[in-house]
């Protein structure tokens, strides 16, 4: 049973929504991510060392057993809301859609001032999840996985960037910006500990070894 599942139970309405933006990039970091702050490095290696190392098995996976998005707030849906969480200045009309605003990919460095051109990543893939021992939860335990805001999972970012990333875990893929990368792999552990997700000997060496430098 994952740790999270014992702790809280997230009562959800599951809704799809698109977002639709004015599109431009500019050429300085005005806005930054505000996602919830990561453990600190002490204690992501101490989760990590607690961690279950199991080979990975995506037997079965399927995107559509990890709803998404939900409603969170008012008309606001999962995507909605961390977009307007993690932007600046950000104005939205009566559908929660972003009219305005900017926004830091803290993958790359890139600053956008069309919510569009963002893809909202799950900082632990849904795949990767499935992987480490979602495949043994119900849609619902699923479902509050796919749309946690209240971990350090959910981040927009450069969608080329994410779309690059896929469902690679820290030993095959981490942050271009290197500036980031610690507290990326704060974010993943804590994210796999919280769930009571497992780690493949090469994603627990890389995370190791990431974090000794943090």
């Amino acid at each position: 049973m994952p740790k999270f599942y014992a702790r809280r139970r997230l009562s959800i309405v599951a809704a799809l929504t698109g977002l639709i933006a004015s599109v431009g990039l500019l050429n300085g970091p005005t806005a930054s991510a505000a996602l919830p702050t990561p453990v600190s490095a002490a204690t992501a290696r101490s989760y990590l060392s607690q961690l279950t190392v199991a080979t990975e098995n995506r037997t079965g996976y399927d995107r559509d057993l990890f709803p998404t998005w939900i409603t969170i707030s008012g008309t606001c849906n999962t995507r909605e809301y961390v977009i307007k969480r993690d932007g600046s200045n950000v104005v939205v009309n009566s559908a929660c859609t972003a009219t305005s605003g900017s926004w830091y990919s803290v993958y790359d460095g890139a600053t956008f001032t069309a919510a569009s051109s963002l893809d909202i990543d799950h900082v632990v893939p849904l795949a990767e999840a499935w992987d480490s021992g979602a495949s043994g939860w119900t849609t619902a335990q699923r479902q509050a996985f796919a749309n946690d805001i209240t971990r350090p999972q959910l981040v927009p970012v450069t969608a080329s960037v994410n779309r690059s990333k896929g469902d690679k875990d820290p030993a095959e893929w981490v942050p271009p910006l290197t500036s980031y990368r610690c507290t990326y792999v704060r974010a993943w552990v804590q994210v796999k500990y919280y769930y009571d997700l497992s780690v493949d000997s090469a994603e627990k060496t890389a995370l190791t070894n990431y974090l000794a430098s943090c």
